[in-house]
């Protein structure tokens, strides 16, 4: 088996009607489920923090929600509180088909660290498993849609390309949060210039 299709974060928080909703989450989730159907490894990411991470600006007094504080050698945004372990808005979406799932990978556990990708923190320090459950299955391939382009599924993709894996990005199976003007445009340019293939949908389809 040397190909997986990478479902990064379709938790009810990201999408319409979340803590911190991607606008357009719920609308590609018909394509992913249309996309499931072209592979035999699908594997997931979930955001699954404890309720005091560092990453929520109510934990931090007199900070809002989009101040950057500094965390080690990174700054970290302060988001709105989302995707607290076993809540509702951790689940997967319910339009989500989760028959095919091979596995779930949870991230962003350490209430000390944030965790856009799908296989490191973000001080690169302490890895989820997935890179090595992927090499372990003989997967060389892999092919990342869902929330956000501009951060979890940017940085899942740049992780990817680290481990030596050949890396597809599904361009309209995935959405982004947009915070500054252009930021979507960005990533998908930083993820082509870091080695990334760059796809539309209809290109597995025909």
């Amino acid at each position: 088996m040397s190909k997986a299709l990478i479902l990064v974060d379709l938790q009810n928080d990201f999408c319409e009607g979340g803590a911190l909703a991607v606008n357009g989450g719920k609308g590609i989730i018909p394509l992913i489920n249309q996309l499931q159907e072209k592979f035999e490894m699908i594997i997931a990411t979930q955001d699954w923090h404890p309720s005091d991470h560092i990453s929520f600006a109510a934990n931090h007094e007199g900070k809002n929600i989009g101040d950057l504080i500094p965390l080690g050698e990174i700054q970290q945004i302060l988001w709105p509180v989302h995707c607290v372990q076993n809540s509702k808005g951790a689940e997967f979406v319910e339009e989500l088909n989760t028959e095919k799932i091979t596995k779930v990978f949870q991230k962003g556990t350490d209430k000390f660290v944030d965790s856009y990708s799908g296989f490191f923190d973000n001080d690169q320090k302490k890895s989820t498993g997935l890179g090595k459950y992927l090499k372990d299955k003989g997967v060389n391939e892999i092919y990342v849609v869902g929330l956000a382009t501009d951060y979890c599924v940017k940085y899942t993709v740049l992780d990817a390309l680290k481990l030596d894996f050949k890396t597809y990005l599904i361009e309209d199976a995935c959405k982004g949060v947009n915070l500054s003007e252009n930021d979507v445009e960005k990533a998908i340019q930083e993820m082509k210039n870091f080695g990334a293939t760059i796809l539309k949908a209809k290109e597995l389809f025909e």
